[in-house]
């Protein structure tokens, strides 16, 4: 028999996407996200307090400040025109504002959760407020962002209209969080000696750490698609947009990284009210406004328990677990998340934005 080699019927097509595969594998891939458009209107170190740009009328008097976590770009919130929360939530007539983080350098190596949730946070809320000319504000957390926002909660409630924390997890019981009971085991990972070789953690250590709980999904699975859809002819610009996100993770400033594994996933201090903010003690039970606290049933980065925990310390009488079948990332983008979080979240917060509260505020 005569040993046959596979020839494309379409020789010049097929080396055409070949080549387009390997450009996206070896560069990275490239893509233009966080479109809607946008303003600065404050700044602090390396972060900017941005304010889109409404596509309507406001029609909800309560401006909504959105904060991501310190790792990754929050861009993922703003990914691509037509697959972007904060362009669904100004098309629905809210005032939107998010805080940008920015890219930390070498002299941020000592920044912590002191910075970021007793100065950061605090001073975009009154820049929030004193922009939109209101006296609260609703605060929206995602992933490390979800809890820095429930920790600001906790110690600044006053003028906190709603709270909506989304894969926030508050509880690390070694139980609950999967691989990483291993990745952060003090047996084997010592953060301050990570911190002080590195300084500032680099984000492609961060990155491995996490693509690790689906290896196989998160190095293998992910280029396969890339060719599944080179090859048939399949819309690039999601996919495209989403592999520049994951690929674009700033580093974690060294003192913030070291508490995050030693005082939360080691040692569980969250819900125990041991976590301390120069002496300033975090209480969840502190948090009375009213409380959407949304999570994922495929979720590999913040699992149920660690995201339903807060249900159980919070305060409010006005609470609601909402859980949809996604993961980490494929709750806020895609098909479902337009069909299913974006209304609800919607619907939540239209219904709360407005109305007066118990002493008569609007």
């Amino acid at each position: 028999m005569t040993e046959q080699t596979f020839v494309p019927a379409d020789t010049e097509n097929f080396f055409d996407k070949y080549s387009q595969g390997m450009r996206i594998v070896m560069e990275g891939a490239q893509a233009d996200t966080g479109q809607t458009p946008k303003e600065v209107v404050w700044t602090k170190n390396k972060a900017k307090l941005y304010r889109y740009e409404p596509s309507k009328e406001k029609t909800h008097k309560t401006p909504i400040l959105i904060i991501y976590a310190l790792i990754n770009r929050p861009y993922i919130l703003d990914l691509m025109p037509g697959n972007s929360l904060i362009e669904y939530l100004t098309s629905e007539g809210f005032d939107v504002y998010m805080l940008d983080w920015g890219i930390p350098g070498d002299e941020d190596k000592d920044m912590s959760f002191e910075h970021y949730v007793l100065d950061y946070i605090p001073r975009a809320a009154k820049k929030v407020m004193r922009t939109s000319g209101t006296d609260d504000f609703t605060l929206f957390g995602y992933c490390m962002g979800g809890t820095m926002s429930a920790m600001y909660a906790s110690l600044f409630p006053d003028t906190l209209k709603n709270l909506v924390l989304m894969t926030a997890p508050t509880s690390f019981p070694r139980d609950s969080i999967g691989l990483y009971s291993l990745f952060t085991n003090d047996k084997y990972l010592k953060p301050g000696l990570l911190a002080d070789a590195f300084g500032n953690i680099p984000g492609e250590i961060i990155d491995t750490g996490n693509r690790m709980m689906k290896p196989v999904t998160n190095y293998v699975g992910t280029y396969v698609g890339m060719w599944e859809r080179l090859f048939e002819d399949k819309p690039m610009e999601g996919w495209l947009a989403m592999n520049k996100w994951v690929n674009d993770g700033p580093p974690f400033p060294g003192a913030a990284f070291k508490q995050w594994i030693t005082e939360f996933y080691q040692q569980d201090k969250l819900v125990k009210g041991e976590i301390k903010l120069r002496g300033r003690r975090v209480d969840l039970s502190n948090i009375k406004a009213p409380l959407l606290n949304i999570a994922g049933t495929k979720d590999h980065i913040c699992s149920i328990p660690q995201a339903e925990a807060t249900m159980e310390y919070v305060s409010s009488e006005d609470k609601e677990f909402f859980v949809q079948d996604a993961g980490h990332v494929g709750l806020m983008t895609g098909r479902g998340a337009k069909k299913g979080l974006w209304p609800k979240i919607n619907e939540w917060l239209a219904e709360r934005s407005n109305q007066k509260d118990s002493a008569g505020h609007a």
